[in-house]
Order: C-alpha cells, then structure tokens, then sequence
C-alpha cells in the first residue's frame, strides 16, 4: 500500500537495528570486557536485544545488577572495545543494499540519522563503504539535541537539501517514529530490528515493514 501525500524526495534510516546488523560486535565487545573485568561468563544475547537502545542499556544486560555509577564508568572502556574491531562480524541486513541501490537509480537521496556517537557512526559507514553514498550522515552528537527530538532529521534535511514534508524515517525504536513525526515526516517502523520485546505497530507508524523490498512498494516506487 502506497502512503499517501507529496512525492518522497529522501529517505532517512536509523543506523543500527534498521541498516544494518551491529549486535555481533556489540555482544564481542561486551564479551571482552566482561573478561577483563574478570567477570564469568554469562549468556550475552539480552545485549543484541536492546542495542537501538544505546550503550548503557547495553552495558545493564551484560553487567547485570551493576548500579548507575557503575554503568557510567564502564560505558567509556565499551565504547573503546568496540570501536576497535567495530565491522568484524556487522554487515547491512539482507535486502539492504539491493534497496539502497533501488533508491538511488529512481533519484532518491537517502541519509542516516542516529544516536549512535559520532567517531563511531563514521567508522562504521565507512567500514561498510556507504560513507561516499548518504546524502546526510547525522549522529548523537552532531547537535545538543537527539532522537526523539526532530532536530537531528530536520538537520538532515537541510544536509540533503529537502523539505521535511517531502521525506521519510524508518526506524526500528519507538522513539525512531516519534523524532519522524516531530519533524513533519511520514514514518515506517521495521520489524527486522532490535524490538527487545516490543510490537512495532504500537508506535503509531504510518506503516510497519517486515522486509526492505517492502519500501519501495510503501512510497510508490517499486
């Protein structure tokens, strides 16, 4: 079903849980930092889980019952695990690339938007060779603003050089949607992300796809 309104000029993604697949090097990184802290091992799959939720939420999975100071220590030392072998296993999710590739051949811009820290967006686009291809790159701390706040995609707008009106997010967090509408864009939530428990179609999207083809059929463009 096509959404209905003014003919999409961009399309904004969120990074992690939505591009691509970047729970592997996470759940690596947390595993190695678990080993130095001299901790046992544990079953680290809750910390895929909530990735789109950010470090600290990670940092709370993998170090269960560890109180906020020490969460707040830890998360420098993961970031820094992390960043150093930050694409070993992270790869774009099936489909991706085709659609990013279908985008592109109809003239349409796309870009990211994400929390994630900037030195960590960057080497990661980069990584995976998509840095040279968004018309937007916008992370956490591009701005004193972020998700669910709308200044970062209407900053990435004004990098794309398009009207909010004329856009899409898609995203895989609640907050994803509501920084979208926000910003005046039409929204789509995925179900291929990092849900940790959560339904997509509760977060008031003006669709939920289950599979990228599935975009280009939403705009009008397959």
């Amino acid at each position: 079903m096509r959404l209905a309104g003014a003919e999409i000029r961009a399309v904004f993604f969120d990074l992690d849980g939505t591009l691509v697949d970047s729970a592997p090097d996470m759940i690596a990184a947390m595993r190695r930092l678990r080993a130095q802290r001299g901790e046992s091992e544990i079953d680290l799959a809750a910390v895929g889980a909530v990735v789109s939720k950010g470090g600290r939420a990670m940092l709370r999975k993998g170090f269960p019952g560890a109180d906020e100071a020490t969460i707040d220590t830890l998360l420098p030392r993961f970031l820094d695990l992390y960043a150093e072998a930050i694409a070993t296993h992270t790869r774009t999710f099936p489909g991706i690339d085709a659609l990013l590739d279908a985008l592109e051949e109809r003239g349409v811009a796309w870009g990211i938007v994400t929390n994630k820290p900037g030195w960590l967006a960057r080497a990661l686009v980069a990584e995976l060779t998509l840095a040279h291809r968004c018309a937007a790159l916008v992370s956490g701390d591009c701005l004193p603003q972020r998700k669910p706040d709308p200044a970062p995609l209407l900053h990435a707008c004004t990098l794309a050089r398009v009207e909010a009106g004329h856009c899409i997010y898609v995203g895989d967090d609640a907050r994803d949607i509501e920084a979208g509408q926000r910003a005046g864009m039409r929204t789509i939530a995925v179900s291929w992300g990092y849900l940790d428990g959560e339904d997509p179609q509760d977060w008031g999207a003006d669709r939920v796809i289950a599979a990228p083809h599935e975009l280009l059929a939403t705009i009008g463009l397959a």
